[in-house]
C-alpha cells in the first residue's frame, strides 16, 4: 500500500486549497512591480527619456547611459542596442545583456498605416545613408529598421523625421506600437471602407499619452478595410476589420487577443459591430482593459491572448462595455474570407478612379537607404507621391496612369525591385536575425536570400503560392507558425555530430479560411546548409501527390511524416 501522511486513529486531512498568486493586475490591487521590468516602468515613465537621450546620452555617448535607460526605456522611443559582432548563437541564452551589446542601435521609425510620401521616405532614405551605413529594412509590421546608429546622432535623426511629419514614439516598448493598415487604404476597387481617417485618430489621441505608455507588454494594432486582409487581423491584439452590417451601413468586426511567439494564439472574435467614429474610443477601452487586467508577473505571459484565453470573448466584452465604454455594441457580422488569396499586393493592379498601383518585392524586405531614395524619385517620375509599406516586407506605389506602368516597372526592375517575381522572392519572409539580434541564434537573411535564388533555379516552374518564414529564434517575429514552411532558428547536429546553425520546421500553417498552426513533426529539422535540399524535396513530393486543388497546407496536413522528411 502506498505510504500515508495520516497518523494512525486519525481521519487523513484535507489538502488545504493553494492560493492563487497575483498576476500583476493592477484593477485588483497589485500596484507593487513583482520584477524588475516592472519596477523599472514604475521609476520612471519610458516617455521621458526622450530629454536625457537629447540633452545627456547624445553629448555625452554611450559611456554616459544608464543601464536602466539603455536596455529598458530606450525602446519607448524604438531604439535597441544591437548584437556585438563576433558572438555566436550558442551564446545567445548565456551571456549577460551587456555582454551581448554593440555601442550601436537598431532604430525603428514607425509608419503607421504603412502611408509614406515622398518626402517622407526620401527623410528615411536620407537617415539610412548618413547615418546607418545604408542599411534599412522593412519590416512585416510596415515598419523601417536601421542599424549602426550611434546614440550622438539620434537628435537630428529625429528632427529630420519629425520634419516630414513622422516618429519613433513608442515604435517599440510595452506601448501601443506600429497601427497596421491595408496599404490600398482609399483605392482598392472592393475596399469595404478607408480607415486612414480612423488610424490617424488613434494615433493623435493616444500615442505618446502617459494613459498608455505603462502596459504589461507590447500592444500590436491593425485596421483595415481591404477585402483580402492583408494586415492580418488574426494575429494582432486588437484588429478592426471592414465590415458591413445587415443595414449596409460600413463598419468594423472586433477581434482581440492574437499573437505569436512561443505560445501562439489567434484573436478572438468579440461579435461587435463598431461604428468608424467609434474606434478610437473603443481601441482606448481595450487598450485601458490591457492595462488594468493584464497579467504582469511574468513577461512570458504578459500579452493581453493570455488575458482573453482566460476570460473568454463574452466576459471580455462584457467588461468593455460596461467598464471602459459606458454603453453596448451591437452585434455585427463576421468578415468575409476568400480561400486561397494572396495578402501581399504585389503586381498591377487597377485602382478605383482608373489608375493603376505597382507593388514590388524586395528581397526578405532587405533594402537600403540609396535605393529607397531611388524609390522615391521613380515615385515622383512617375507621378507619385504615394509610397506604401506592407505587412509582408513589400512596397506599393499608387496612383500611376495607366500609360506609365510599363515604364515603372522598368525602372522598378532595373533596382532589382520585382513587379512579377517568382513565387519565391515573393512569399518568402525572413526577421533580422543574429547579424543585428540579441535575441537571435542562427542567421536568418542571407539565408532566405540564398534559399530564393536556390529554388528559382532549381524549380523554376513552381507556381503555388506556397509561404516560406525564416526565423532566428522562438519568437516568430516572421511569423513561422503560420507559414506553409515555417523555419525557427536553433543550433542542430549535421551528420558529422557537429553543433551548426539550423531550422526547427513546421508546416502546413495559414490564416484566412485555412486558419492554422504549422505541424512541428518530431525531430524534424535541417541544418543551414542543407536546407535548399531539404525545401526542395518536400516542394517536388508536394507537386508529386497533391489532388486537384490542394494547396501545401492541406497536403501536409494528410501527407505521411516520412514524405515530410
Amino acid at each position: 500500500m502506498p505510504p500515508s501522511s495520516a497518523q494512525p486513529g486519525k481521519p487523513p486531512t484535507a489538502a488545504k486549497p493553494k492560493r492563487r498568486r497575483g498576476e500583476g493586475q493592477w484593477a485588483l490591487g497589485y500596484r507593487e512591480p513583482l520584477n524588475k521590468n516592472e519596477e523599472n516602468k514604475k521609476n520612471d515613465d519610458g516617455l521621458n527619456v526622450r530629454d536625457r537621450i537629447i540633452n545627456v546620452y547624445a553629448k555625452g555617448g554611450f559611456d554616459s547611459i544608464d543601464p536602466a535607460d539603455l536596455r529598458g526605456r530606450f525602446r519607448w522611443f524604438g531604439l535597441y542596442t544591437q548584437r556585438a559582432p563576433g558572438i555566436d548563437g550558442g551564446k545567445t541564452a548565456v551571456l549577460e545583456p551587456e555582454e551581448l551589446d554593440d555601442r550601436y542601435f537598431m532604430l525603428r521609425v514607425r509608419i503607421d498605416g504603412g502611408q509614406l510620401s515622398a518626402a517622407q521616405l526620401r527623410a528615411v532614405a536620407e537617415i539610412s545613408r548618413d547615418y546607418g551605413r545604408d542599411t534599412a529594412d522593412i519590416t512585416d509590421r510596415q515598419n523601417v529598421q536601421y542599424h549602426w546608429i550611434r546614440v550622438e546622432d539620434v537628435p537630428a535623426i529625429w528632427e529630420k523625421l519629425e520634419s516630414v511629419g513622422l516618429s519613433t514614439t513608442e515604435a517599440c516598448g510595452d506601448t501601443p506600437r506600429v497601427i497596421l493598415g491595408c496599404p490600398l487604404a482609399g483605392v482598392a476597387e472592393d475596399e469595404v471602407l478607408d480607415p486612414t481617417a480612423q488610424i490617424e485618430q488613434i494615433y493623435d489621441e493616444h500615442i505618446g499619452s502617459p494613459l498608455y505608455s505603462n502596459l504589461p507588454r507590447k500592444f500590436k494594432s491593425s485596421l483595415s478595410g481591404c477585402t483580402v486582409h492583408c494586415v492580418n487581423h488574426e494575429i494582432n491584439d486588437i484588429a478592426f476589420v471592414g465590415v458591413r452590417d445587415e443595414a449596409g451601413e460600413a463598419g468594423y468586426d472586433l477581434f482581440v487577443g492574437g499573437g505569436l511567439s512561443t505560445n501562439p494564439m489567434f484573436a478572438q472574435r468579440l461579435g461587435a459591430f463598431v461604428r468608424p467614429d467609434q474606434v478610437s474610443e473603443v481601441w482606448a477601452g481595450v487598450c485601458g482593459i490591457f492595462r488594468d487586467y493584464g497579467f504582469r508577473r511574468l513577461r512570458t505571459r504578459a500579452r493581453i491572448k493570455f488575458l482573453i484565453k482566460e476570460w473568454g470573448a463574452e466576459r471580455f466584452r462584457e467588461v468593455l462595455e460596461q467598464e471602459y465604454l459606458g454603453y453596448a455594441l451591437p452585434d455585427g457580422p463576421a468578415p468575409v474570407l476568400d480561400p486561397g488569396v494572396r495578402r501581399d499586393h504585389v503586381g498591377v493592379h487597377r485602382q478605383r478612379d482608373g489608375r493603376f498601383y505597382v507593388g514590388f518585392a524586395p528581397k526578405v524586405g532587405r533594402v537600403s537607404g540609396a535605393s529607397l531614395l531611388r524609390v522615391a524619385e521613380i515615385a515622383e517620375e512617375h507621378g507619385s507621391d504615394r509610397i506604401r509599406t506592407t505587412a509582408d516586407q513589400k512596397l506599393v506605389i499608387l496612383d500611376i496612369e495607366e500609360e506609365r506602368v510599363p515604364s515603372i516597372t522598368a525602372a522598378l526592375e532595373a533596382e532589382d525591385f520585382q513587379v512579377n517575381p517568382s513565387v519565391f522572392r515573393r512569399q518568402t519572409m525572413a526577421c533580422t536575425g543574429i547579424e543585428f539580434c540579441k535575441l537571435a541564434i542562427v542567421e536568418t537573411k542571407g539565408r532566405a536570400a540564398t534559399l530564393i535564388d536556390e529554388l528559382e533555379k532549381r524549380l523554376p516552374d513552381f507556381e503555388e503560392p506556397v509561404t516560406i518564414n525564416v526565423n532566428g529564434c522562438p519568437n516568430s517575429c516572421a511569423r513561422i507558425q503560420v507559414a506553409d514552411i515555417g523555419l525557427k532558428g536553433q543550433l542542430v547536429m549535421n551528420d558529422r555530430g557537429e553543433q551548426v546553425e539550423g531550422y526547427q520546421i513546421h508546416l502546413g500553417g495559414g490564416m484566412g479560411l485555412t486558419q492554422a498552426f504549422g505541424k512541428k513533426i518530431r525531430g524534424l529539422k535541417t541544418t543551414a546548409d542543407d536546407l535548399p535540399d531539404y525545401v526542395e524535396r518536400v516542394l517536388r513530393r508536394f507537386q508529386e501527390q497533391r489532388e486537384d486543388g490542394e494547396n501545401f497546407a492541406a497536403w501536409a496536413g494528410r501527407a505521411d511524416d516520412a514524405d515530410l522528411k
